[in-house]
């Protein structure tokens, strides 16, 4: 027998999702028009880095009812993998192969020690193995989106839901205020290190986390830097889709549950990777690119906002200090790595 409202179930309960997450999404974007206006007031302060900052301070003051906490995750996951997707079309196969294979190798070979050694680090400090493989993550490959990435493939494996949005946010936190660093340090180093401008250029981008932060730490190198942070930066940002894949299937196989489950790639990793193929085989006009990096930090500025709420500062206190310390730790690893790199390389 038909049930005469059956119709109906999928639109209600679509409506119900968009009441749901409303408040919390007007909040998220009422917090990137702020960090645009700090950004703007204080140019050394990224867009992202001041709405990260924005949301932590929000929701340890207690001016967030409960009502917008829906909103605010669905921001931090979903928007936060919508602007992965469009990352992509920042990678362009040809610019990457035009650095060379010494410089690609070297990179490759940077972003590998910094994987494993954060990872090994976080061990060694006893911190949960899903935190130090976000913050490995987030440090080794592109910051907030990688650490976005892996937290998609990871599921709920390695801790409760809780636990999960807990971990993501302090690994974002922890990443992008490393990463924010590096722009006031880097620039100091590269000049005293004995490299010319395009391998400080290239130092840079082998080390520094997110790619807004590249390009703001290459700019304050000079202009013959900002190209070659780019494109090493870029082949790190290449990696996300594989290397991401391969972290989800190594925790498939290693799931205690004992349950076998086939390999999934999650339809954002599968977008992001066909956003990079449009960008390679064909000539996409600077004005879409230009519409489409804006989009996409808003996007991130709106995830990193939400992410920033599930931050609390009493909790981090009590148990990030290490993660913090991890971070920094995976920093400067990185730092030495890719400098070491960049001289072989020269």
């Amino acid at each position: 027998m038909t049930r005469p409202h059956a119709h109906r179930t999928s639109p209600a309960i679509g409506s119900r999702r968009v009441r749901s997450v409303a408040p919390g999404l007007a909040v998220c974007a009422a917090g990137v028009v702020v960090a645009w206006c700090v950004h703007r007031l204080a140019g050394p302060v990224p867009m992202l880095t001041a709405a990260l900052l924005l949301g932590i301070v929000a929701v340890n003051a207690g001016i967030l009812p409960e009502a917008t906490r829906a909103g605010t995750r669905f921001a931090a996951r979903t928007l936060m993998r919508a602007g992965v997707v469009l990352l992509g079309l920042q990678v362009s196969v040809s610019d990457i192969a035009g650095l060379g294979w010494g410089t690609i190798a070297m990179t490759l070979a940077v972003l590998l020690a910094t994987l494993l050694g954060t990872t090994w680090l976080g061990r060694l400090m006893g911190l949960p193995h899903r935190l130090s493989l976000l913050v490995a993550a987030g440090c080794a490959i592109c910051g907030a989106s990688a650490v976005a990435a892996v937290d998609g493939v990871l599921g709920s494996r390695g801790g409760a839901d809780g636990d999960r949005e807990g971990d993501a946010a302090t690994a974002v936190a922890v990443v992008m205020l490393c990463g924010t660093l590096a722009i006031a340090v880097l620039p100091l180093l590269g000049p005293l290190l004995g490299l010319s401008p395009y391998d400080q250029g290239r130092w840079v981008g082998a080390s520094v986390h997110d790619v807004g932060q590249v390009v703001a730490t290459a700019t304050a190198l000079g202009p013959a830097a900002v190209v070659p942070a780019i494109a090493v930066k870029l082949i790190r940002v290449a990696t996300l889709a594989p290397v991401t894949t391969a972290i989800g299937l190594r925790a498939r196989r290693g799931d205690a549950s004992g349950v076998r489950r086939p390999p999934v790639v999650p339809v954002f990793l599968i977008a992001f990777v066909a956003m990079v193929a449009i960008r390679s085989v064909g000539e996409v006009p600077a004005h879409v690119l230009d519409d489409v990096s804006t989009v996409k930090d808003l996007l991130f500025a709106a995830a990193l906002f939400g992410l920033g709420t599930a931050v609390r500062v009493r909790l981090l206190v009590r148990t990030g200090h290490r993660a913090l310390l991890l971070g920094l730790t995976s920093w400067v690893l990185i730092a030495g790595v890719a400098y070491a790199g960049v001289l072989l390389t020269r």
